[in-house]
């Protein structure tokens, strides 16, 4: 005994000692199984039966392996007249074997093995041939099994076996010329089982492209968020340095202290007011119901101009046509096109006056805005993502919108249908429904 410790080499040792401690750890592992299995027989097996890598239901794992198991015992007790002979219980095992191997010893079935041991158990059942016989269906819903979890390259051979094997056994009259039904049996077997697989195979593709869908519908989202504040931002900014210009102004020219109080006390309800809109924009992100906020319309728009103009903007606004044929969600892309292009005056004009042009007519509604350049200023488009968003917001909807110098100044100007196009429309809503939008302007302004 002690030779063999010495004379063997180490390196070749391990390997021996690594095995013993691997199937001392399988045969621990399956006297849990049956331990578990013995406490709680059902959670356990469909426990198991989830487990398995082939993806399909539990309930249909389980009605397969249940109609295996009825066909055998009854091809069985067919066979009570041979009895007291073992085979027609021995085919029964192998043809159930699986459930009982995976279940408490951990093997998974493999397509060829799965084959080979309902061929086996269908010889043990050809051996004592009756008629009419249930045997043969072992094999059909073998062949549907095999089919169902293995590629075409292994259950096609797989199931042309087992058509050859009844063959061979009618030729010895054990079939009792109940061939061909039986070998249609099987081919449909098979067809159930790549229908299955199939199946199987669409559904893997539709759950990716439904993960490609939402990464866009969620890109899209953050690029309309990105938007809002960025108009938001932009607006408020432009109109609150306005106020405090004006107040610098008084403060350093006449010394009004009146209305440099009444200029900052402006910027700061501005300021208040942006606060609140960034708020309500940024927890679109979040996953919990906000508050219902009604979102600017073309009615505001007005409201808009007025605020520019007693920030010290010299700016006038006309509307044409009935307001009232605009939508929540173009009322909206028309506001904040409004809003950015003023805060674009601001920025880009200061000192130049501006006019702001709604028109409605029987097809379309069209905005305007109009800035004229101070004398020696150069008109220049800038280099911010205004004159983009303004845009995306526009074809969004089916429009159009172009931005580009005139005779004496910019013009920004925004056609959009007043029903929108099919293709805007699904682009303008999917985001929306999507993220689970409960308000519907959010879920058209989308």
């Amino acid at each position: 005994m002690g030779v063999i410790g010495v004379s063997t080499p180490a390196g070749e040792q391990r390997p021996v000692v690594g095995a013993f401690r691997r199937a001392g750890a399988s045969l621990g592992r399956s006297k849990q199984r049956v331990i578990e299995f013995a406490r709680q027989p059902v959670t356990s097996f469909q426990r198991r039966v989830e487990e398995l890598p082939f993806d399909y239901p539990p309930s249909v794992i389980i009605a397969v392996d249940l109609a295996l198991f009825v066909v055998a015992v009854s091809a069985a007790i067919q066979r009570h007249s041979y009895f007291p002979t073992a085979l027609p219980i021995l085919a029964v095992l192998l043809t159930t074997a699986f459930g009982p191997m995976y279940a408490f010893l951990g093997v998974m079935p493999r397509p060829l093995t799965l084959g080979l041991f309902a061929m086996t158990a269908e010889a043990l059942f050809l051996a004592q041939p009756v008629s009419p016989d249930l045997a043969p269906f072992v094999l059909v819903a073998a062949a549907g099994e095999v089919a169902a979890i293995a590629r075409k390259r292994i259950s096609v051979p797989i199931t042309a076996a087992m058509m050859i094997e009844l063959v061979v056994f009618d030729m010895n009259d054990h079939l009792s010329q109940g061939l061909p039904t039986y070998l249609v049996g099987v081919a449909f077997g098979w067809m159930a089982g790549v229908m299955l697989q199939y199946q199987r195979r669409f559904l893997y593709q539709e759950r990716g492209y439904q993960d490609i869908r939402a990464a866009q519908a969620a890109d899209e989202e953050r690029r309309r968020i990105a938007r809002e504040v960025h108009d938001v931002i932009a607006h408020s900014l432009s109109i609150t340095l306005l106020h405090l210009t004006a107040a610098r102004h008084a403060l350093q020219t006449d010394r009004d202290v009146e209305d440099a109080v009444e200029s900052l006390t402006d910027a700061e309800q501005l300021g208040r007011q942006a606060m609140a809109d960034i708020r309500r924009t940024v927890g679109l992100l979040d996953a919990r119901p906000s508050k219902l906020v009604p979102e600017p319309g073309v009615e505001d728009i007005q409201g808009l101009v007025g605020d520019f103009a007693r920030a010290g903007l010299e700016v006038r606004y006309l509307s044409t046509g009935d307001l009232r044929a605009i939508s929540p969600a173009l009322g909206l892309a028309l506001y904040r096109i409004g809003q950015e292009s003023l805060a674009n005056v601001v920025k880009h004009a200061p000192g130049g006056s501006a006019s702001v042009h709604v028109d409605v007519d029987g097809t379309e509604v069209t905005l305007t805005v109009h800035n004229s350049a101070p004398a020696g200023l150069p008109v220049h488009p800038g280099s911010g993502m205004g004159v983009s968003g303004m845009r995306q917001r526009a074809e969004l909807l089916g429009g159009r919108m172009n931005a580009g110098r005139d005779d004496d100044g910019w013009s920004v100007r925004a056609a959009i249908p007043l029903a929108p196009t099919r293709g805007g429309i699904s682009c303008a809503i999917l985001p929306g429904l999507l993220h689970g939008l409960t308000e519907p302007r959010k879920a058209q302004e989308a």
